[in-house]
């Protein structure tokens, strides 16, 4: 197999998983463990993701870890896959998962050189084809693969769901734009029970199940393609609590007014943030491409909560008149530790 980038660079690996074309966004993801956790999170669909660190599949896949049962990435690229795991917990490979959910992964690469080349230069369209494919073939293969504008089409829940906790105090609507099941989870430890809704669940079907707060997680995309979600919040907003995760924070900053940009390589992997208000730096896991920009949200009623420690990128914003609050990292610790307090400030919102 090999990989060519569409400048027309290319290169020649050994194929793991499935034996399959794929076309997608190349980005690179800086996580050293998690990617079982990438593999199975909706936010990467359509991505062929280059995995920085050199050594993935040391501890195979245990099924009970998956957090959707969705197939994320398009593709992987790593330095070298190991076939022989060590975890007394792993139930396959991860060359046997990546086969059974048709997601082809290629080894033996400088996943170096290709981080830097992303790094300085930016994402790039690739494709992952066979090696006796020309590179005319393949050029020509990911030109005419147009760009998913709406993947969340793809990974949103087609009905409404429910999880439950005993003894609950808190009803929560939560609209899956690609929600991962740690974030469900979270919200479970935190007393609430949640209805997991499409995300173009209307408003009036939003407030039929009579919430405590709504919660916007996910996913995927581009937040300026979904003007539905956008009059949700317009139209619930200072009436209870909205949260927002991910692509939820471009579509507060969106429905408030702010403008929303696309980032030169996305963030993907672990970061340092850091909570305004306190100064604490917390340990984060991102993944989007898309940020807020910081001088637009001047001119709305939203501040700014957190930010990313290296480029001072927006990360967190919030508005205390309305009960509204969003963070563009993932608070709910998978992977990763927990050290944000979102939760317990969507709890506290509720309470009041």
């Amino acid at each position: 197999m090999k990989l060519v980038l569409e400048d027309g660079t290319q290169f020649v690996g050994e194929n793991f998983g499935a034996h399959c074309n794929a076309v997608g966004e190349l980005i690179f993801n800086t996580s050293m463990v998690g990617y079982q956790e990438i593999l199975s999170d909706p936010a990467y669909t359509g991505q062929i993701v280059v995995m920085t660190y050199p050594l993935m599949g040391q501890y195979g896949i245990t099924a009970e870890d998956n957090q959707s049962k969705l197939k994320g990435p398009a593709a992987i690229v790593v330095r070298e896959c190991c076939q022989t795991p060590s975890n007394f917990r792993y139930t396959k490979t991860l060359s046997e998962e990546l086969e059974e959910h048709g997601t082809p992964c290629i080894a033996g690469l400088d996943t170096r050189m290709l981080t830097r080349k992303l790094r300085d230069g930016g994402s790039l369209k690739a494709a992952i084809v066979d090696e006796e494919t020309s590179l005319e073939d393949a050029l020509r293969l990911i030109a005419a693969t147009p760009e998913d504008t709406r993947p969340i089409e793809k990974v949103s829940c087609r009905k409404r769901w429910f999880s439950r906790t005993p003894q609950h105090n808190f009803d929560v609507v939560l609209i899956d734009c690609g929600v991962k099941y740690a974030v469900i989870d979270a919200l479970n430890k935190k007393g609430c029970n949640v209805t997991i809704v499409p995300f173009n669940t209307s408003v009036s079907d939003i407030l039929a199940f009579n919430p405590d707060g709504i919660l916007i997680a996910g996913g995927p995309g581009d937040p300026r393609n979904l003007p539905e979600l956008m009059e949700v919040i317009n139209a619930l907003k200072g009436k209870m609590p909205i949260y927002g995760i991910n692509i939820g924070q471009g579509l507060v900053g969106l429905s408030y007014g702010a403008a929303v940009e696309r980032m030169k390589c996305g963030f993907h992997g672990g970061r340092a943030v850091r909570r305004l208000s306190t100064g604490r730096i917390c340990s984060a896991e991102a993944n989007h491409g898309y940020s807020l920009d910081a001088e637009s949200l001047k001119k709305t009623a939203l501040e700014v909560s957190y930010i990313d420690v290296a480029t001072g990128t927006v990360e967190g914003i919030e508005c205390g008149k309305d009960r509204v609050s969003a963070v563009q990292f993932y608070p709910e610790g998978g992977p990763g530790p927990e050290e944000t307090s979102f939760f317990d400030e969507f709890v506290i919102a509720m309470e009041g």
